[in-house]
Parts: structure tokens; C-alpha cells; sequence
């Protein structure tokens, strides 16, 4: 595939581009988790500003070409209004244009013959360099035939809009904007107008070498952040509620510039009582504790679900149950991991993944899906928790260079708890070069132990 080409071949350069943004620049992918993580340097405003930028620009210098000329369109067609960006829009925007200004209209055009793909806006503001401004309106007063003149005058054979049925994340046309673009359009090429579905996914989801020279670090960034909520900085056992400890990660977020992109979780699974409970429930010794847990940092998203025990006075380790219950949901992820294959649709490998499991005698439910632009990113789903058989959402092509966070879970009798059944929850952050899956930062292989108040 062309996309993969280009990661391979430009891996090593724009890696070295990207690093020395990065306070620590050994952090690579790792199959194995650090304990006790140390927070990695977060950028300052300006830093974080010409890291984003960089990055958009690589990308819509390599990924958008490539996906063009793969889907077969030779113009794509964009549009959001101030406040109300679509997804893609919202993406190709630089770090100092946090909006788009009143219509932007982006026009990305593939002349052939491998000339570089033109990339236009059709606004009265430019957008930092990355778009060449192509509207006058003290010559042409109206946006739309402004638009409908730049389109005529190259002549596509499809002309590529945001509008799905299926995916969210291109189906940013609305109908009044549909309707203004397609009165202004000449009728001659009324038929040449197409969905984009194709191409807005493969943006979103296409992950670049500069980012996986980042992403690393971001990732670490979350695993230390958790690293403190489960421990005694966040957590005093007898005193602190589960709800606390979710606002705590809320306020350490703020203290370091950071932003969740969803509320932190935090709940409790005890002896003798069945699920789990939360909100102002005291975390006690001998709860096993879960957190589901995300940030969006230099434009990227994680998503990490970890567990830890609170250990009773004179324990040295959580009980050998709940030790095997977590070692269980790491099969469940090896089985996943092997059901990765390019082309391969997300239903198919949830289907693989699944039987493997239950064969090994497992009780897995699987529920993972792409991660990077957004933390439920584009590209098609594996599972969902209420479904875990075929659904339309998981019927696209897992491909290489995706980014994805491995959730999923297994249930186990734990003896130590007279055979409770216990839902062991993981979720991991991963990346798929089209031939392996590889941990962005690790995954949880131990419990994390709290200790219990002196």
C-alpha cells in the first residue's frame, strides 16, 4: 500500500524531526509497562504549538496524496462553519487557528501525473501556510460560486464530500451547506459528487512516523498520571472515596495543562459484593480497584484501563485469583493481537480473537477501537461491550500504520473470594505497522499494589 511505503521510508526522518520536541526521546514502542513511571516533560504552549504544526504539515504533505489517489478521488471537497468544525476540518486546522473563521471551505485537489495535490481554502482568513487562500470576495462577492468556479475550472472526474450513514467522523456536510454547494454547483457535475467516507477515515486514522515518535510519551504521560491516582498521593485507604480519587486525576490534569477527553472512572470490586461500586463508596483494604482514564495532548488521545489492590495489613501481594484474573485478560489481548491483519475486517478478528479465547477457556468480552485523533477514533470497531457478534461498525478494513486501544475484558472465579466472579477490565494503547501489533508504552502485567494506612 502506498500509505505504508511511506511510513516505512520516511520513519527514520521524521522521527528525528519530531524529537526534539520530547524530554526523553528513548521512550519507544515497549511491550513491557514501567513501574513506577516518571512523568515525561510536558511542552510549554509555544513548544506544544510547533510540534502540531510540524506534524499537520507532514501529514498533509504525505497521508493526503496517498489516500487520494488510493480512493480514487481527484477532489475533496471540506467545509465548517466558527464553532462548529467537523471532524476533519477541525484536524487540518494549525495550532494558532483553534477554529474554523466564519465558513472555511477547504478545497484538496490531485492535479495527476504526480504533481503535488493542491490544497486551497476558500475563507477570508488563511490558515498557516498549509492553504494556499483562493478567495477574493472584493472580485466575487459569493463563497459558494467561489467554490463552484475553483471546482469547474479543474474538472474533476469525482469530487469527494463528507457524508456517511456509517461513520460520524465523515459525515460533516450538513444539509444546509449540502444544499448551497450543490445549487452553485454547474449541473454537469452533479454526478461526479461522491461520498468522502474513505478518505475521512484513512486521515483520521492513518498514524505517521512523527507521530509515533510522540506518541510514546504521551502515553508514558497517562501511565504516570494513573501511576499517582493509585497510590498513597491519591489514595488513603478508610478515608477516600472512589469519586475522589476522579476528581483528583481532574485537578492533577489542570495543574500540569493537560485535558481529559472524558470524565476519569473509578470504581471498586469487593468481597462479597457483586459488580462494581462507586461515586462516594470509601475504598477499603482489600477492594480491587479499576480506572478507565484518557488525555489529549499534541493532538493525540489515550485510553488506558488499569487495576490495583489495596493490600490488607500483613499482605505483600494481591491474592493469587485476582493475580490470574489480570494474567487471563493479557491472553485474551495476546489472542486479539493475533487476530490483527490488513484487510481483515474488526468484526472478523472479534470473531477469531473470541474463539480463541473461549477455547482456551476464557470468558472474554472484546470491545477495542481505534485511538489517535479521537479517543473512539475512526476506522472500524472490534466488539463492543452490549454486542459481540458482527456489527456494521466493524465491518471495515483493519489497515496498517492504525493506532488502537486493546480494551477488553475476562471474568474469573476468584477462590480467595469463595468463587465471586470478577470482571478483570484492561485497556491498552497499541500500534499496527500491518504486520505487528506492538504496545505504544507497555501493558498493566501486575496489579498495582496500594498500601494500606499506617
Amino acid at each position: 500500500m502506498i500509505v505504508q511505503r511511506i511510513f516505512s521510508s520516511a520513519v527514520l526522518a521524521a522521527a528525528l524531526i519530531a524529537a526534539p520536541a520530547l524530554a526523553d526521546t528513548s521512550l519507544m514502542l515497549s511491550e513491557t509497562e514501567v513501574a513506577a513511571p516518571a512523568l515525561p516533560r510536558i511542552l510549554p504552549a509555544r513548544e506544544r504549538a510547533e510540534v502540531e504544526n510540524r506534524i499537520l504539515a507532514q501529514r498533509l504533505d504525505t497521508v493526503i496524496p496517498a489516500i487520494m489517489r488510493e480512493e480514487g478521488i481527484d477532489l475533496w471537497v471540506l467545509m465548517a462553519r466558527e464553532y462548529f468544525e467537523e471532524p476533519v476540518v477541525a484536524s487540518m486546522l494549525d495550532a494558532e487557528n483553534m477554529h474554523a473563521r466564519r465558513r472555511t471551505i477547504l478545497i484538496l485537489h490531485d492535479p495527476g501525473e504526480g504533481k503535488p495535490v493542491e490544497r486551497l481554502t476558500v475563507s477570508r482568513y488563511g490558515l498557516g501556510g498549509l492553504f494556499e487562500p483562493a478567495w477574493n470576495p472584493d472580485e466575487q462577492a459569493d463563497q459558494w460560486q467561489a467554490v463552484a468556479e475553483l471546482i469547474a475550472a479543474r474538472n474533476p472526474a469525482k469530487i469527494a464530500i463528507n457524508s456517511s450513514d456509517l461513520s460520524q467522523f465523515a459525515d460533516g456536510m450538513t444539509l444546509s451547506q449540502y444544499d448551497r454547494f450543490m445549487s452553485a454547483l454547474p449541473l454537469a457535475l452533479h454526478d461526479r459528487v461522491t461520498s468522502g467516507e474513505g478518505l475521512a477515515i484513512r486521515w483520521l486514522e492513518t498514524r505517521t512516523p512523527a507521530e509515533m515518535a510522540l506518541y510514546p510519551s504521551i502515553v508514558r504521560t497517562a501511565h504516570a498520571v494513573i501511576d499517582e491516582a493509585f497510590s498513597a498521593k491519591a489514595i488513603t485507604p478508610g478515608v477516600t472515596t472512589a469519586e475522589q480519587v476522579q476528581w483528583w486525576y481532574r485537578d492533577r490534569l489542570l495543574a500540569l495543562g493537560l485535558d481529559p477527553w472524558f470524565h476519569p472512572s473509578v470504581a471498586i470490586q469487593r468481597q462479597g459484593v457483586k459488580g462494581m461500586i462507586d461515586g462516594e463508596e470509601v475504598i477499603q483494604p482489600g477492594d480491587l480497584l479499576w480506572t478507565d482514564f484518557g488525555i489529549t495532548y499534541l493532538r493525540l488521545n489515550t485510553d488506558t484501563q488499569h487495576l490495583a489492590y489495596v493490600l490488607k495489613p500483613g499482605e505483600t501481594e494481591a491474592p493469587a485469583g485476582l493475580r490470574q484474573g489480570l494474567a487471563n485478560s493479557n491472553r485474551v489481548q495476546d489472542f486479539l493481537i493475533r487476530a490483527f491483519k490488513t484487510g481483515r475486517s474488526g468484526n472478523a478478528a472479534l470473531a477469531m480473537a473470541r474463539a480463541d479465547a473461549i477455547a482456551a477457556g476464557l470468558e472474554p468480552s472484546i470491545y477495542t477501537h481505534p485511538i489517535g485523533n479521537h479517543g473512539h477514533g475512526a476506522g472500524p470497531s472490534i466488539g463492543f461491550w452490549d454486542n459481540q457478534t458482527a456489527d456494521p461498525r466493524g465491518s471495515g478494513a483493519i489497515r496498517a500504520n492504525t493506532a488502537w486501544s486493546i480494551e477488553l475484558t475476562s471474568y474469573a472465579a476468584v477462590p480467595e473470594w469463595g468463587g465471586q466472579r470478577v470482571d478483570f477490565r484492561t485497556e491498552e494503547n497499541a500500534f499496527f505497522d500491518g504486520e505487528k501489533v506492538r504496545f505504544i508504552d507497555g501493558r498493566q502485567t501486575a496489579i498495582t499494589l496500594i498500601p494500606s494506612a499506617p
